[in-house]
């Protein structure tokens, strides 16, 4: 019973984080602004940070359940 919300905040934390590395990784091949107003290395560095973070949160998410 108690592992159930650790299933889905690591399901949904898993999902966002490799959502946002896929969706990092087209833009860059595209050539395109991963955000704008910012530098294109500052934006896809950040972005594939945060994305790396929230799959990290995920497994350890996964690992308690």
């Amino acid at each position: 019973m108690e592992s159930g919300p650790a299933i889905f905040a690591g399901g949904a934390f898993s999902l966002f984080g490799a959502g946002l590395l896929l969706w990092t990784a087209v833009r860059a091949a595209h050539r395109a602004p991963v955000a704008h107003g910012v530098h294109p290395g500052v934006a896809v560095a950040l972005t594939v940070t945060f994305g790396m973070a929230s799959l990290a949160l995920g497994v350890w998410c996964f690992g308690r359940a």
